[in-house]
C-alpha cells in the first residue's frame, strides 16, 4: 500500500513524450524564474501575452497539443472576466471577482511554462542539472521530490473523487447541496494520502542517496545546446518586443 503513491509516480513519469526539442533543465527552469519574476511584477501584466506565446510554443516543441490550444483560450476567457465584465455589470461584488481574474491570469500564463519543466523533466535530469549549476543539497533534493510528488498527488486526487462518486457523495449535485461537507470528504482522504505519499518519496530519495555529501557521479551530465540558445533568443525577444510595443 505504502509502494503505490512511488509506482503510480514512476509510471507518470515514464510514460511522458518525448519533446521535440530537447532543453536543458536550467534552462527550463530560468526559463520559469524568469516569467514568474516578469509576470508577477506589479506591472507584469504587458508581459502576459509575452509569457503565453512562450508557453504555447513549448507545448508545441513537446507535441502536447491540447495544452497548446487550452492555454490560450483559458487565459483568454479568465481575461474576459478580468477586463470586460466590469464594463457590462458595474458593481462592488464584481470588482472582488474581476481582481481575482486578474491574478488568475498572470499564473496560467506562468503554468504554461512551468508545465513543460513538469511535463518534460525527470527527478533525476532535474538532480544532475541543479547540481552542475551549484545549487545547494536542500533545493536540489526539495525539488526532486516536489517535482515527482505533483503526479503523485493528482493521481491520488483522482481516486478519492472517484471514491466519492461510487458513493453518491460526489459530482456538482452534492458540491451544490453540501458544499462544506464535500470539500471535507474530499480535502481530508487527499490529505492523509497526500502525507503517506510524502513520507514513501522522501525514503525513496534518501535511499537513492540525494541527501549523501557525496556528489553522485551523473550518467548523462546536463549540457546546453542549439535548442537552449534558440530558447533563449525566443524568449528575449518577446520581452523586447513587449518593452518596444
Amino acid at each position: 500500500m505504502s509502494a503505490a503513491p512511488v509506482a503510480a509516480g514512476a509510471r507518470i513519469t515514464t510514460a511522458r513524450a518525448l519533446p521535440l526539442l530537447r532543453l536543458d533543465p536550467r534552462t527550463k527552469v530560468l526559463l520559469v524564474l524568469a516569467t514568474s519574476l516578469v509576470v508577477m511584477a506589479p506591472d507584469g501584466a504587458s508581459f502576459i501575452p509575452a509569457a503565453l506565446v512562450l508557453g504555447v510554443l513549448l507545448a508545441l516543441s513537446e507535441g502536447a497539443w491540447v495544452r497548446a490550444v487550452a492555454l490560450p483560450v483559458g487565459a483568454a476567457g479568465i481575461a474576459a472576466v478580468a477586463y470586460l465584465l466590469p464594463a457590462a455589470v458595474p458593481h462592488p461584488a464584481v470588482g472582488v471577482v474581476t481582481t481575482m481574474a486578474a491574478y488568475t491570469v498572470r499564473f496560467v500564463a506562468v503554468g504554461g511554462v512551468a508545465l513543460h519543466l513538469v511535463s518534460t523533466t525527470s527527478p533525476t535530469e532535474l538532480t544532475a542539472a541543479l547540481r552542475a549549476a551549484r545549487f545547494p543539497r536542500a533545493v536540489t533534493v526539495s525539488a526532486a521530490v516536489m517535482l515527482r510528488f505533483l503526479p503523485t498527488i493528482t493521481t491520488e486526487a483522482r481516486a478519492v473523487y472517484d471514491a466519492m462518486r461510487l458513493r453518491g457523495i460526489g459530482g456538482w449535485g452534492g458540491m451544490l447541496r453540501h458544499p462544506v461537507l464535500s470539500i471535507e470528504r474530499f480535502t481530508v482522504p487527499l490529505i492523509a494520502s497526500s502525507l503517506r505519499a510524502a513520507e514513501d518519496l522522501s525514503a525513496a530519495a534518501l535511499l537513492r542517496g540525494l541527501g549523501s555529501v557525496t556528489r553522485p557521479t551523473a550518467m548523462r551530465p546536463p549540457r546546453f545546446g542549439p535548442a537552449d540558445l534558440a530558447a533563449a533568443l525566443v524568449a528575449v525577444v518577446l520581452g523586447a518586443a513587449t518593452v518596444l510595443w
